[in-house]
């Protein structure tokens, strides 16, 4: 809506409080909702979307949805803020070490970069080392030590090593080629005392969709593990919403260090740290290891995680999660393939994404060699059909439990008018 678009670059930074929603890839300006119920967004200028963006994930239940806006209303009556502990903060803790494989102790905090942050922090601090590892199109926040070949919203506007960030924090992280077995093996061999953390989005999931080649996780285990270097699997986007567990559930690959958000909040702001308790004792009040925060385990959002929590493991939707992929997967590839058009498109329950790409995408190279171009007529295309589909190349969709087979047939003849406009 242009006129609160104008309004908000007045007085906001590009007029977008982050900057992934300022339509820059798709050469746009962004709409603005209202509100948003199940699959769809309200917007302020009265349409009607069918939703893939989910808040980025928070969403897996849908918008609004009735058993968490009950459970805030519930708590909204106690106070929004204490100060002091509080039981949500606890119950919530019991949760995550209960359904996490890799968690032990988990520590909350406000937000999925608040996670790796500390992440970082406390990988240094245990093992008294400096360097850092991570992959070259993940994301994992915008800590000065990991926006570095960063993805997601860095990769949209084009600026991979972000101003601002002193070289000398730069030289501390050595950024690698995802599902490259043998740089991995090099880099360990030349540096491998030198390392105290790798942290990895094992399905990176902020270029994109990546998923790692046969093997390769656990390669990062046995390689970590021999270095007594911390592997941090940086699930705040796939934790409990690719498996009840996350992605070392369901690859069996079980990390010293796990950073959550997204779902465990219920759609309100929250972060988690988690881990061996051998690790997590470093942290203060414990440890030598300095992490906090003013609003971490805010009652408000350990209630709403809690129920989002608990209303997955009642209803367990993983399959039918799985099943909408497919189904969503398979109609795409149909289309593109009546069209004579070579699109991949990995997917994993609840997420998905395409490349115009002859060949499977399972590197950073590969993404951007990608017809990058094609993907912004095909999203206006999408929206102006009453779909959102996330404004960037670099994105991945989220389907939630209330995708239903009318919204996938929809958004079905959505992408089939949207093809033949190429």
């Amino acid at each position: 809506m242009t006129t609160l678009f104008s309004r908000a670059k007045s007085v906001i930074p590009g007029g977008v409080n982050s900057p992934v929603r300022s339509f820059k890839a798709v050469s746009g300006e962004p709409f603005f909702t209202e509100s948003a119920l199940g699959a769809r967004l309200f917007t302020a200028d009265g349409r009607t979307l069918v939703d893939y963006v989910g808040t980025w994930g928070p969403a897996i239940h849908g918008h609004n949805c009735a058993e968490i806006r009950d459970a805030l209303s519930e708590a909204l009556g106690k106070g929004t803020s204490f100060g002091t502990p509080s039981p949500p903060e606890v119950a919530m803790a019991e949760k995550v070490v209960s359904i996490v494989p890799s968690v032990e102790k988990v520590r909350m905090c406000n937000s999925g970069t608040e996670a790796t942050m500390s992440a970082i922090r406390l990988a240094r601090g245990y093992t008294g080392r400096d360097k850092i590892i991570k992959f070259a199109g993940c994301y994992h926040g915008h800590g000065d030590s990991l926006l570095v070949q960063a993805g997601s919203g860095a990769l949209t506007l084009g600026k991979p090593d972000s101003a601002g960030v002193p070289e000398c924090f730069a030289e501390q992280t050595i950024v690698l080629p995802f599902n490259d077995f043998a740089a991995i093996d090099k880099v360990f061999s030349e540096r491998g005392e030198e390392i105290a953390g790798l942290i990895v989005e094992p399905y990176p999931a902020n270029c994109g969709l990546m998923l790692p080649l046969t093997g390769y996780l656990e390669h990062l285990r046995k390689i970590t593990a021999r270095h007594q270097t911390i592997l941090i699997f940086d699930e705040v986007m796939t934790g409990f919403r690719v498996a009840l567990g996350g992605v070392q559930e369901r690859e069996g690959v079980t990390p010293d260090l796990t950073t959550l958000g997204k779902i465990i909040g219920g759609g309100l702001p929250v972060g988690a740290l988690g881990g061996k308790s051998e690790i997590m004792d470093f942290l203060a009040p414990d440890g030598p290891v300095y992490q906090a925060g003013t609003l971490s385990g805010n009652p408000m959002a350990m209630v709403a995680g809690l129920t989002s929590i608990k209303k997955l493991e009642q209803e367990n939707p993983y399959r039918f999660l799985e099943e909408k992929t497919d189904q969503l997967k398979e109609g795409i590839l149909a289309i593109t393939k009546e069209k004579g058009i070579a699109v991949q498109v990995p997917t994993v329950p609840s997420m998905l994404c395409f490349y115009f790409s002859e060949q499977p995408v399972t590197s950073f190279q590969e993404v951007m060699s990608s017809s990058l171009n094609a993907f912004p007529p095909i999203f206006h295309s999408l929206l102006e059909e009453g779909i959102y589909w996330p404004p960037s190349p670099f994105e991945t969709a989220f389907i939630s439990t209330v995708h239903d087979n009318d919204l996938i047939s929809q958004t079905l003849e959505a992408f089939k008018k949207a093809f033949e406009k190429l």
